[in-house]
């Protein structure tokens, strides 16, 4: 039988404020642990929570970029469960009246669109954080565990999608698109290695035609996109592998172990109503009046799409090239800075998407950290364009500026790079290189137009690459014409 899995994804969000969600401590990773408290974060008895304004504008700029619906009127929940890391014994947070519904976010994958819907955007607050004691860092088989309450009540923001992804190739395309729409929006570094982005996905099967889902399991806390797809792919295959064999699958929280393959189970997956959840009696509604949405949206920033949309209009992009640009907002805003100094955005995208991102991959560096600047690469694509340097030449030079931090002229004068383009010099080399290889010009006059491109290599050969091709070319023809 052929079977269709169905994928929805829970990712929560660190929000990037001052203060956390319910007080007035710091938000800031790592330090001491447990020095970032207090009596309201620790949950001292009489302690009250007062709501984080900015965090509230900050998932309020993320509903509207999801296209979701802001109601008017939202609350706060208490989410009741037990475990070390949550000194309440509930966690505030949303549940019937979440902060925003109903939205979706489009994510193209190899030529093709889809759209996945959006279920809520809800706001809540983080736990303290566990450190287990052993190899694993995994509560099994540690010998004891620590609790650092720092990170307990920072501000976190849950997204919900609906059951709608169909592969988990479509999964961390989604994913990756989410990611770079929060940071444009510049509400979280969404820095996974420490947290600030975290993905559960709830995973289903069902026979391929079929309307109905099946019994999900929940692949929890990913913190790799990658890791994220390889899971979704192994829980699938093992979902299929069980129903084939005639078992049932149980609705449970697995583990994917990212260095053996394998997945395991965790525990039974709850139900909303395992958590009793009841009003938070401590804070007043979230009221949204339409005056506050509509302020959110007329700061909002240009989001990645509308970004594209205009690099495409503005400076005739290519689909392919304006999403690879503005795959990041540090580089569309490096490639608008170039461009503000060299006229020509084609030769601009091309350069950043060959030689630049080339360079970063090759070296694992970061953009932030790459030494040359807008600037400099608009001064190194105008030395090229002026034709004192070749294209190819222009390669080794900025592969000097980025491990030297130098200035594209003054590698190009030090090292006397400049292009030959004297007609007089390259008809001399061309009779020395023509006079040289007889055996080819007799196959060149045979009819072989091909065998220039041997002539052409020679003479770039003899000049260490800096002849100008173009005038190589010209003569070349010329005199092998006879």
């Amino acid at each position: 039988m052929e079977y269709e899995a169905v994928i929805g994804l829970e990712i929560h969000v660190e929000l990037s404020t001052e203060s956390k969600m319910f007080c007035g401590c710091l938000v800031e990773f790592g330090g001491e642990p447990n020095t970032r408290t207090c009596p309201v974060c620790l949950a001292h008895p009489g302690a009250l929570p007062v709501i984080n304004g900015e965090a509230i504008r900050s998932i309020a700029r993320i509903g509207l970029a999801l296209d979701c619906s802001i109601p008017e009127k939202s609350i706060f929940h208490r989410k009741n469960y037990f475990y070390p890391d949550l000194p309440k014994g509930y966690q505030i947070s949303q549940f019937d009246q979440p902060f925003a519904v109903e939205g979706h976010l489009d994510v193209t994958l190899e030529d093709e669109t889809y759209r996945v819907g959006i279920e809520r955007v809800h706001q809540e607050e983080d736990t303290a954080k566990n450190i287990h004691a052993g190899e694993s860092g995994r509560i099994a088989g540690s010998t004891y565990s620590m609790i650092d309450f720092n990170r307990s009540g920072t501000p976190l923001v849950e997204i919900v999608t609906k059951p709608e992804i169909h592969s988990p190739e479509v999964a961390r395309a989604f994913l990756n698109k989410l990611k770079n729409t929060l940071l444009y929006l510049n509400v979280s570094d969404c820095n996974m290695e420490e947290g600030s982005l975290r993905c559960d996905a709830n995973v289903s099967i069902r026979p391929a035609g079929e309307s109905g889902l099946g019994v999900k399991t929940e692949l929890k806390n990913m913190n790799s996109f990658k890791y994220i797809e390889k899971g979704l792919q192994q829980e699938i295959t093992r979902q299929v592998e069980l129903l084939e064999d005639g078992k049932r699958i149980v609705q449970q929280t697995v583990h994917y172990d990212v260095a053996s393959g394998d997945i395991s189970p965790l525990r039974s997956k709850e139900e909303a109503h395992d958590y009793r959840y009841f009003p938070e009696p401590d804070l007043v509604p979230i009221m949204a009046s339409r005056e506050f949405v509509e302020e959110i949206r007329a700061n909002m920033p240009e989001l990645p799409h509308a970004r594209a949309q205009r690099y495409m209009g503005d400076f005739g992009l290519s689909v392919y090239n304006a999403e690879v640009i503005t795959s990041s907002r540090e580089l569309a805003d490096y490639f608008e800075e170039t461009v503000a100094h060299h006229d020509d955005a084609k030769a601009v995208s091309n350069w950043i998407m060959g030689e630049l991102l080339g360079y970063l991959n090759a070296t694992g560096q970061e953009l932030s950290e790459c030494r040359v600047t807008p600037e400099e690469l608009a001064a190194l694509l105008g030395i090229i364009k002026s034709g004192k340097v070749s294209q190819n030449i222009g390669k080794d030079v900025f592969n000097e500026m980025c491990g030297t931090g130098s200035k594209a002229a003054d590698i190009v004068a030090t090292k006397g790079l400049t292009q030959i383009s004297d007609q007089s010099e390259l008809e001399s080399l061309a009779d020395r290189v023509i006079d040289a290889n007889p055996a080819q010009v007799e196959q060149y006059r045979a009819g072989k137009p091909q065998v220039l491109g041997f002539f052409v290599g020679q003479m770039m050969k003899e000049t260490k690459g800096r002849a100008n091709p173009r005038v190589v070319n010209e003569i070349l023809k010329k005199k092998l014409a006879g």
